[in-house]
């Protein structure tokens, strides 16, 4: 699928990957796709967004406060449940990292892959190791895929991006937007106007 990927479509996953990155996250969930899309770099998906009052300081400040830093895909809501039965998620990582040493708990390199004549290529993890999707994130591409395709389109840009995430709904992306006042039905109607009007 990622070879569908425009640059741009490409630069927005790249974007979500530093951010999830400076936010101190081991993972890349929707709300890293929301962040690399609103870069101005991400043509129609930035305008929609920055038009619609979204920045990315403001979306930052939101995942802040509602995903404390270095907690990976558990979030407030889950850290409370397991408070509720007597465990400190935070006590536990800390712990954890403090007899298996910094990073213990991140994702492993995935295995090289193979390639032509079934050789083994090396694997070269990108600056800083790998970063895995949440399951919610490889929704959105899926489902982006999914609007190009319908748009018969047969490329992958960030326009496709903005409406698999708004079109998957429930993950933290989804409800920063509805947060911030803005209905995805409305949304997605302006990201397609403003796609057929750029083209």
């Amino acid at each position: 699928m990622f070879e569908r990927f425009t640059t741009q479509g490409r630069a927005v996953v790249f974007h979500a990957q530093d951010e999830a990155r400076r936010l101190g996250h081991g993972y890349i969930g929707t709300e890293h796709l929301l962040l690399g899309l609103l870069d101005e770099g991400s043509g129609v998906a930035y305008s929609v967004l920055h038009g619609a009052g979204l920045d990315r300081e403001r979306v930052r400040a939101d995942i802040a406060r509602l995903v404390p830093s270095g907690t990976g895909p558990l979030g407030d809501e889950d850290a409370e449940a397991l408070q509720a039965i007597g465990i400190d998620l935070a006590a536990v990582r800390a712990k954890i990292e403090e007899v298996f040493g910094p990073g213990a708990l991140d994702p492993p390199c995935p295995p090289p892959r193979r390639g032509l004549l079934r050789r083994r290529r090396a694997a070269t993890p990108p600056p800083g190791g790998w970063i895995p999707f949440t399951v919610r994130s490889k929704k959105v591409l899926e489902l982006s895929l999914r609007e190009a395709i319908s748009l018969h389109h047969n490329y992958l840009g960030p326009e496709h991006v903005l409406l698999g995430l708004i079109r998957e709904g429930q993950g933290l992306a989804a409800r920063i937007l509805t947060e911030a006042g803005l209905g995805l039905n409305d949304l997605r109607a302006r990201a397609i106007a403003a796609r057929d009007q750029a083209a």
